[in-house]
């Protein structure tokens, strides 16, 4: 991979921000327009992101895309609509999260777990998944992004043994499966996140109600017009 977390003098300004060309190889000319799109979209959610988070959340972009072939780490190839559905997608759930230490289960390419650990330095993410290519990709770009906050793993979760204050997954298509599994790697009073389309059922809903309380979240995602939900689950007896 490139060295692209490195800086340069040559900027370009960007509407109310400068993005450092240098580094970047897949967006190209079309660097100032996703870089416009993202500080809309950082400034619709409020999230108080430096100029630095947003020029890592473009070079993670980047590299998602330039790599994306030999890791197989995403079926979209567009910029724009890899950064509205990728990028802006999982930052519209960064206000939501509780605090404290973070799993995220079936990270594939490391979503959001690399895009939380970019914009909360200060909370430990570890990045989850069985599938060792996808992994190395996430153990390659944090290094060159400097990411010291993140620990890409390559494991199952049932043989992943660390306790965590919350876990996150946007790769569940069912919320009781994600429960399942993630409820084991939680600390008492830690919370369950699972990124969502649509709401669940009232079927899911009925059939965990017993033993969480149940919070879902309608996300407002910049540019994006299909539903996303963000579920938060904590333990009754917690």
């Amino acid at each position: 991979m490139s060295a692209s977390a490195k800086n340069s003098s040559s900027s370009v300004s960007m509407g109310n921000i400068n993005i450092d060309p240098t580094g970047f190889v897949k967006l190209g000319s079309q660097l100032p327009k996703l870089a416009n799109i993202l500080a809309q979209a950082i400034n619709e959610l409020s999230l108080p992101l430096s100029e630095t988070q947003q020029r890592t959340l473009l070079l993670y972009l980047d590299q998602l895309l330039l790599w994306n072939k030999a890791y197989n780490l995403t079926a979209i190839t567009d910029p724009e609509e890899a950064l509205i559905k990728h990028v802006i997608d999982c930052l519209s759930i960064i206000t939501h999260l509780p605090a404290g230490s973070l799993l995220d289960i079936g990270t594939g390419a490391g979503l959001p777990a690399v895009i939380i650990a970019i914009c909360q330095p200060e909370r430990q993410c570890t990045a989850l998944d069985s599938n060792q290519k996808k992994i190395r990709f996430i153990k390659q770009i944090s290094s060159e992004l400097g990411l010291s906050n993140m620990q890409p793993i390559a494991s199952r979760i049932e043989a992943h043994e660390a306790s965590y204050d919350v876990v996150t997954s946007r790769a569940f298509a069912s919320l009781i499966d994600f429960v399942e599994v993630a409820q084991p790697r939680l600390v008492d009073s830690g919370f369950l996140c699972a990124m969502k389309g649509k709401a669940p059922s009232e079927e899911e809903l009925q059939a965990l109600d017993s033993d969480w309380h149940l919070k879902t979240i309608k996300l407002t995602v910049p540019r994006l017009h299909d539903s996303r939900h963000l579920i938060e689950m904590s333990a009754k007896d917690s």
